[in-house]
This record gives C-alpha cells, sequence and structure tokens, in this order.
C-alpha cells in the first residue's frame, strides 16, 4: 500500500489522519514542522504529501518548492484554512496536486489520495519512456502511416521538383498549411512563404493583399503597396480557403495563373509571378462550380496537382503516433513533461468521431496537459470532450443494438438515453411532438425521460 507523510503543525490533525488512514491500509508518517517533514521525505520518500499551508517554521508555499526540487513527480495535497482565491491559485501553479480546505472532509480527501496514487502508479509504468523515445520528432514533421498518408507523402516528393501549382483538400483541422509548407520547405527553403487566408480579408482589401496598389489609387493609399505575390519573390503563395474568394477576384487570379503575370491597383505596369502557388480548400469545388459559385477555368487551373488529406476518423491507425507527436510539441511549448495518455483515454480517443481532426486533437491535449497533476492524461483532464461529446466512447457494432462503452455493454438505461439522444439530435429541425411520434412514446414519458436524463429540449 502507498506510503503517506502528514506535514501539519496541529497535532490533533496528525493523530487523526494517522489513525484514520492507516485503518484504511496506508503507511503514514507525520511531522509538525516543515523542517522535520523535508528531512522524513528526503530519508524515507512517500508516494503522497498531505502539506498545511502555515507551518510554524517554514511557509507551505517553500516546502512545496523543497519537496518538488527533490523530486519534481512528487504528488503533493495542500491543505488549508484559508479559502482565499490567491491561496489556491498559488498552491496549483507551485505544483500541488490537489488542494482541500479545512475542516478536512474525510472522503474529498480519500478521493485526492486515490487519484494521486493512481496517476504515480501510471507514471511508474512508463518510467523512462521520456528518456528513450521510440521515434524522435520533428515540429513540422507530417505524422501518418497508411496508405493515404503514404501516397500524399510521394506526391509531395514529386510536385517538389517542379514549381507546379498545387490543389490540397481537405476537411477544417486535417493539416493542410502544413502540407504546403512542407512542399515549399522541399522546393525553395530560402526563399519567402506567405499565407493569405481569403476568407477573413474583404474582397477590395484582399485584392491589394494580392496584387499591391499604387500610390493614390483609392482612399488611404497614400503609399505604393507591393502584394503578396511580389513579396514572395520565387517562393510560395499559399492562398487559404480559396472556395470564398469572390467570382470577380477569381477572374483575376485566373489571369494570373495563365499569364505569370498581373497590375498592381491602380497601375498599369505588367509585375511577373515567379512564386509557386498553392491553393486550400475545406468544401467541394467541383460542387461549386456545379452550383456556379466556382469559375470552372480557375478549378481546372488550381487542380493541376490536387493533395487530398483523409479526415482523422478514417486514420485511427495514426492516432496513438499522433497523439506522441502532439505531446512531443506541447511538452517543449508549454515546459510540460507529459509521456501518454492513460489506455482508457486512448479506447475513447480512437471511437471518438473527431469533426475538428487533427486541431481538435491538438486543442484536447493542450487544455488538458495545462491543468494535468501528473505525466499521464487521464480521464478527468478531457471534461469538455466528455461534457460536449455525451456518450463520447459508446460504439454501435453491426446493425443491431450491441452497443458498448470503453468495451462494456450499455445498461439499459444507458441504451435508452443514447437513443433518445441520437433521435433529438438526427431530428433537429423537429418539435416534441413530432420526437415523440418518431419514438412511440407520449408527450409526458418524453418529459419524464428528458428529465431523467438531464437532456435538454428547447425547441417546442
Amino acid at each position: 500500500m502507498a506510503k503517506i507523510l502528514v506535514i501539519d503543525d496541529d497535532s490533533s490533525i496528525c493523530e487523526t489522519l494517522d489513525l484514520y488512514l492507516t485503518e484504511e491500509g496506508y503507511e503514514v508518517q507525520t511531522a509538525n514542522t516543515g523542517t522535520d517533514g523535508l528531512n522524513q521525505f528526503v530519508e524515507s520518500p512517500p508516494d503522497v504529501v498531505i502539506l498545511d499551508i502555515r507551518l510554524p517554521d517554514i511557509d507551505g508555499f517553500a516546502v512545496l518548492e523543497d519537496l518538488r526540487e527533490e523530486d519534481e513527480n512528487v504528488k503533493v495535497i495542500m491543505i488549508t484554512a484559508f479559502h482565499d482565491m490567491d491561496t489556491t491559485i498559488n498552491a496549483m501553479k507551485g505544483g500541488a496536486f490537489d488542494y482541500i480546505h479545512k475542516p478536512i472532509n474525510v472522503d474529498e480527501l480519500e478521493i485526492a489520495i486515490k487519484k494521486a496514487v493512481k496517476t504515480l502508479e501510471m507514471e511508474k509504468k512508463i518510467d523512462g519512456l521520456l528518456m528513450e523515445p521510440s521515434r524522435s520528432f520533428k515540429v513540422g514533421d507530417i505524422i501518418g502511416t497508411g496508405k493515404g498518408m503514404r501516397e500524399i507523402f510521394k506526391t509531395i516528393g514529386v510536385v517538389s521538383q517542379s514549381r507546379t501549382t498545387v490543389l490540397i483538400q481537405g476537411e477544417s483541422g486535417t493539416g493542410k498549411e502544413l502540407i504546403a509548407k512542407v512542399i515549399h520547405h522541399n522546393t525553395a527553403p530560402d526563399e519567402p512563404y506567405i499565407a493569405v487566408n481569403c476568407s477573413a480579408i474583404v474582397e477590395t482589401l484582399l485584392e491589394s493583399e494580392l496584387f499591391g496598389h499604387e500610390k493614390g489609387s483609392f482612399t488611404g493609399a497614400v503609399n505604393r503597396k507591393l502584394g503578396k505575390f511580389e513579396l514572395a519573390r520565387y517562393g510560395t503563395v499559399f492562398l487559404d480557403e480559396i472556395s470564398e474568394m469572390s467570382l470577380n477576384l477569381q477572374a483575376k487570379l485566373l489571369r494570373v495563373l495563365q499569364e505569370m503575370e498581373f497590375e498592381r491597383v491602380g497601375g498599369k505596369d505588367r509585375v511577373k509571378v515567379h512564386a509557386r502557388i498553392i491553393a486550400a480548400t475545406n468544401k467541394d469545388l467541383k460542387t461549386l462550380v456545379r452550383d456556379d459559385k466556382f469559375r470552372d477555368d480557375l478549378f481546372y487551373r488550381l487542380n493541376i496537382v490536387a493533395i487530398n488529406i483523409p479526415p482523422l476518423r478514417e486514420r485511427r491507425d495514426d492516432i496513438s503516433l499522433l497523439i506522441d507527436y502532439l505531446l512531443t510539441k506541447i511538452n517543449l511549448d508549454l515546459h510540460k513533461r507529459i509521456v501518454s495518455v492513460s489506455d482508457e483515454m486512448m479506447d475513447i480517443f480512437m471511437k471518438y468521431s473527431w469533426p475538428g481532426n487533427i486541431r481538435e486533437l491538438e486543442n484536447l491535449l493542450v487544455r488538458a496537459a495545462v491543468v494535468a497533476k501528473g505525466q499521464v492524461l487521464v480521464r478527468g483532464d478531457f471534461p469538455e470532450l466528455m461534457e460536449e461529446n455525451h456518450g463520447v466512447g459508446r460504439e454501435e457494432h453491426g446493425k443491431g443494438n450491441d452497443y458498448s462503452i470503453s468495451g462494456r455493454p450499455m445498461t439499459l438505461d444507458e441504451m435508452e438515453e443514447h437513443h433518445i439522444r441520437k433521435v433529438i439530435r438526427e431530428n433537429s429541425h423537429k418539435n416534441k411532438g413530432e420526437i415523440c411520434e418518431i419514438l412511440g412514446i407520449s408527450r409526458p414519458t418524453l418529459e419524464r425521460k428528458l428529465e431523467k436524463y438531464g437532456i435538454v429540449f428547447e425547441r417546442e
């Protein structure tokens, strides 16, 4: 059983915790001063430290700092009679595993201890992985081992030998710009790479951004301005969200691609274009062409070489490798030592649909790393995923009603809740009466089910 060190100047609290925790099966040491506590920690390192903030000889925050200098992975649960915001923030900022107020609720304390011990056990299982990683990553790597990604790597290698136009298509968050940067790096690494988001700039300003303008060409044009195509020189211009470009600007871009030259806004001189153009979109340009929302001649000019990035839900074999890569990046950015996610979370990740793709995965890992209290990210570190995506980790098997949560069968209540939420989600335009007809239940029964499962239904 785990060893616990209690550091508190109140002898009665030390005795009470010693008695309670010993009965629970823990090995307990106690100290009434910070100095004594530090000495005991060095002589016989415990698994968990319960530390009072107010001590007679050393401030509790100083003791926390010394403990973490001895062992940066030490799990310290701080206790105090003060409920102010600054004390709580400083404790967590200083690296405390948890923070509990006096009078101590033993149930709350026991939950915190069990969490700390469980985190410590997981860290011991993966001890050494940070020192000897299975693979070294570089920021900017494209991660993937599946057939689809291997074909993309081949295409990048081919287009990097020329300066042909490239069209990158994929859902939001799949890494379109990363691929554009890799192509640029393998083609003209010493030349500028300039990205333009076509959806973030109004048409009049976008034209000036791309082509530049002459002095006096419009109100506010007090000087000549060079556009992105000139500034890129022999590098790359990345046009993100090309589908949002107006038909008028599409015509001007087509001329650039055909003649490799343009005129500045308000100018007459023709300027040569030497840069490679890479366009990207998260929409189906063929559909937009059919709906007369995108020029077909521009589409064919852009679509000389097309790279289609598969969504993350079609790359589940890459999720583990992506997590390793992203955690390496996050550790560098946040100065953390996160090693992995728990087996439970990996199981949930593998079953999740990932509507936001790799960007969503990275954002979740960053937020979890910020609040994590251990080196392994666990379910409690991902409250947004559990709350916003009710039922995440649930998966339908086959065509029957064989549902499971993380490998175990659903209970009848869980299955009923899952079905009601699914019907409401898939019929978002229908009112309660229509939902009742689909479910085959009465209005009062539906109301009881909504209250029972905490389902919010705002449409009447």
